[in-house]
């Protein structure tokens, strides 16, 4: 019986702890009822325990109160171990971590594979182990996931990933496309795919592309740059240069374009491809305008260059895109 030790500490996300209980309880009960037939009673597939740092009881975030059933020195060696997110991608204190660290390096020496869910990744990166490996994390902290641990492959459009045993969903909830791969592994294809659908889980999600909203660096403290930036999105639909740009904030181009990679992490290029692919991605979920009109009203004049830039971006075509976002509904 593969044996899941779900991690808890400070503050940790609670619900991606209870949820995935759920699915694996869910999942005991439809192996047993797929074995129902056999001569002796079928044991659960998956025995489940909660370790933390101490015994007593975590506060999680949200005022949650959950009871660990063993600590990190007294449990067992399990076959999984599963690391939870914290908002904002904040790590457990220096006191936890201590304990928190070693306790996965040991158990990953001793051949325990360990999986992360959303922002639990920085955890796991933190002991060394995602070092030249491949890794996600949750789409919207891959820069400072990359910033932070350099030595990981991140793959940030990746909904899930497995390098050596060590297993990392994308933002939150990826973590149910992560048990359900745990449910294959341990279990099989058939009691996965139904497991994916008493749960609804879309099992051939693969990508967190489609979901993916520009960030866009503003606290970098270049006031020159920023005007830039806010002349961008105030103008994105009209037809101009770089350089035109340039010389709206004072700055020679060359000047302007090295200054605003180092200010936003962007080429002034591709920021501007971006703040037009958002405003294409808010009419396509927000109006039923054809695509020729939304190409032009972003600022582009060939519709083949747009659709062909909104697919590198989001892995959808913008038909596909609206299919699945849109919010308007043609009327009878």
């Amino acid at each position: 019986m593969p044996k899941v030790s779900f991690m808890v500490y400070k503050h940790c996300l609670s619900s991606t702890i209870t949820a995935l209980i759920d699915a694996f309880s869910i999942c005991n009960a439809l192996h047993d009822d797929m074995n129902k037939d056999t001569a002796e009673t079928p044991a659960p597939l998956f025995e489940m325990t909660i370790a933390a740092a101490a015994k007593e009881p975590v506060l999680t975030n949200g005022g949650v109160l959950i009871q660990p059933d063993v600590t990190f020195h007294t449990a067992e060696k399990p076959d999984l171990i599963i690391i939870p997110p914290r908002l904002f991608a904040r790590q457990p204190d220096e006191k936890e971590l201590s304990q928190i660290l070693p306790w996965l390096k040991n158990n990953y020496q001793k051949g325990v594979r360990i999986g992360t869910l959303c922002t639990g990744s920085f955890i796991l990166a933190m002991t060394g182990l995602l070092d030249r490996k491949t890794a996600t994390t949750n789409w919207l902290y891959a820069k400072k996931f990359q910033r932070e641990f350099p030595r990981v492959r991140l793959t940030p459009d990746r909904i899930l990933t497995d390098d050596g045993g060590l297993i990392c969903s994308g933002a939150i909830t990826a973590m149910y496309n992560l048990a359900l791969y745990v449910i294959e592994i341990f279990g099989s294809a058939d009691l996965s795919r139904k497991c994916a659908g008493i749960l609804l889980v879309d099992r051939n999600r693969k990508s967190q592309q489609p979901y993916m909203t520009a960030v866009f660096r503003k606290n970098h403290g270049d006031r020159q740059i920023l005007k830039g930036q806010n002349w961008f999105e105030r103008n994105y639909a009209t037809r101009f240069s770089i350089d035109d740009v340039a010389a709206v904030v004072g700055l020679s181009p060359r000047h302007f374009k090295r200054r605003f990679k180092q200010a936003t992490g962007e080429n002034p290029l591709r920021y501007l491809q971006l703040i037009r692919l958002e405003g294409a991605k808010d009419l396509l979920e927000t109006s039923l305008e054809g695509i020729e009109a939304i190409t032009n009203k972003v600022g582009y004049e060939d519709s083949r260059t747009f659709r062909r830039l909104f697919k590198k971006f989001t892995s959808l075509s913008p038909r596909e895109y609206r299919d699945r976002f849109g919010t308007v509904q043609v009327k009878d």
